[in-house]
């Protein structure tokens, strides 16, 4: 009988054994299902999918290549701007000293603006830095690779864009946390092509304004994501030591929130059509993390007239609500604050170079410029200078653009890959848009997504959350196609030659053209 009762408990034991094992296997097979993608390994491993590039095949000589140039939006453009002015070398000998002909005058790009997944800077605030840098390799595997859309209602991939043969990370933000990211990338790929960053170019640019024993103060006018990587900060302690400079340079940064949106027209940051707040707002005001400081009132000197502020009582002086909605009033909050701190911080150094880190700013050199006037000669009630102490005269404002044009030419010079048949006017402008074919997607009645999802997505679901197309009135505001042939004339040409003349273009309806 006990043989019998031992012979049951043996058998039960192995029936709940393999019922344990099976729901064990059950369990780790949807763990294995659920398990994210990542970006880099699809890129090189998924032969499948979408993004992979087949780096095998791709070109060994790339000197007739284009080079390819991103950003988060059109800030980037500036960054092209620098390059496509460059004139600091005599074209023929490649020696310094300008010839009267553009060093890059043979070369031609490929730009792209990420402009669906704009801004970047707010991606470490929500704490998605994974979603961002899936983005930055996406930005990277766009410009390697050859897929490209016509326009966001075509379901048909064209394959005759060509690859690059440098990436320029023509961002702050992109720089900061994607740019070791990408060269990570491109190793695991067994990929050769350069990349060039604009932080480390910036800071050396900056570090050439000061005496080697100098003390000084540095400003860092960058976005907020820029600033919390403190990308600027570390690599100018670095190249501080490492170019033996022994003075005193201290260096203050300040997340301009809402400066780039509102230049881009980001409808949280900025909407012209608006006279009323409105609850989808993210920029500074009374309440929140970001707080307009309602004491300096007199000092930030905002321009109420045609709604660039908007108050919920329609009362200057006695606003619930108040919502900044223009840009330079955004740089006037941002500059303030910074020159608080500068003031609070009772440092005896002057802020002497502003570096704008961000490639939007550039686009309101004047009115920053205006703004630090303001600043240097405003007084307070007593009739003392409040920031003189604090800030030269004459703060130079360094666009990092120009260094990194320098230092995209060296490399060219150095692995001989100046192309010597290329033409400016073959260079190509493409921008992203929301993909509406992709189910998943979220769209809001002005055709773009949503903070909420923005923000919201997971890295490692990698799907076309975008579709990338060529520039034209469908994807870029009027008022701002009418900024870039202001301020960068050059540039806006070749977008315009683009639009009207290469045939990945020429079936667009004209009027959808530059």
């Amino acid at each position: 009988m006990n043989n019998i009762k031992n012979g049951i408990l043996i058998l039960l034991l192995i029936s709940i054994s393999i019922s344990c094992k099976k729901e064990y296997k059950k369990e780790e097979k949807e763990v294995v299902v659920s398990q994210k993608e990542d970006i880099v390994s699809t890129i090189i491993e998924d032969k499948d999918n979408f993004y992979h590039l087949d780096f095998t095949t791709y070109p060994r000589e790339k000197q007739n290549l284009p080079i390819g140039v991103f950003d988060s939006g059109t800030g980037g453009l500036t960054v092209l701007k620098a390059i496509v002015e460059y004139d600091q070398h005599n074209n023929s000998t490649k020696t310094k000293g300008s010839d009267s002909l553009l060093d890059f005058a043979q070369e031609f790009f490929i730009y792209l603006g990420d402009q669906a997944n704009m801004p970047y800077g707010n991606y470490a605030k929500e704490n998605k830095i994974d979603l961002l840098k899936e983005h930055i390799i996406k930005d990277a595997q766009f410009l390697m690779g050859n897929k490209y859309y016509t326009d966001r209602e075509d379901q048909t991939i064209e394959t005759n864009k060509l690859p690059v043969k440098v990436l320029v990370v023509a961002c702050n933000t992109a720089t900061a946390y994607g740019k070791e990211y990408i060269e990570d990338f491109l190793k695991k790929a067994g990929s050769d092509v350069k990349v060039i960053g604009v932080i480390d170019a910036g800071v050396r640019g900056t570090l050439a304004h000061i005496e080697k024993e100098e003390d000084a103060v540095i400003g860092v006018l960058a976005t907020a994501g820029t600033v919390a990587s403190k990308g600027y900060h570390n690599t100018l302690l670095k190249y501080k030591k490492e170019m033996g400079y022994t003075g005193m340079v201290e260096v203050f940064s300040q997340g301009g929130i809402g400066i780039a949106e509102a230049i881009d027209n980001d409808p949280d940051y900025f909407d012209k059509t608006l006279r009323t707040p409105r609850k989808e707002y993210k920029g500074p005001g009374l309440e929140g993390d970001v707080k307009i400081n309602q004491t300096l009132f007199d000092v930030y000197n905002f321009d109420f007239d045609h709604n660039r502020m908007l108050c919920k009582s329609g009362m200057q002086s006695d606003c619930e609500v108040l919502q900044i909605n223009d840009a330079e009033n955004y740089v006037r909050y941002h500059l303030v604050t910074l020159l608080e701190k500068i003031r609070i911080s009772k440092t005896p150094h002057k802020l002497k170079a502003l570096i704008l880190g961000c490639t939007h700013y550039p686009y309101m050199e004047n009115e920053i410029n205006k703004v630090l006037n303001e600043l240097y000669q405003y007084k307070d009630s007593n009739g003392k200078y409040v920031y003189q102490g604090f800030m030269e005269e004459n703060i130079v404002l360094v666009d990092p653009a120009v260094d990194t044009a320098k230092e995209l030419f060296y490399h060219l010079k150095d692995d001989q890959l100046f192309n010597p048949n290329g033409q400016l006017k073959n260079s190509e402008f493409y921008i992203s848009v929301p993909n509406k074919q992709n189910t998943n997607t979220v769209i809001d009645s002005l055709g773009r997504f949503p903070y909420d999802y923005k923000y919201g997505r997971q890295a490692g679901e990698i799907q076309e959350y975008v579709k990338v197309v060529p520039f034209s009135r469908n994807n870029i505001p009027e008022d701002i196609l009418t900024r870039f042939q202001q301020q960068i004339p050059k540039v806006y040409k070749l977008m315009k030659h683009f639009n009207q003349n290469n045939t990945k273009a020429a079936h667009l309806n004209q009027n959808s053209k530059i």
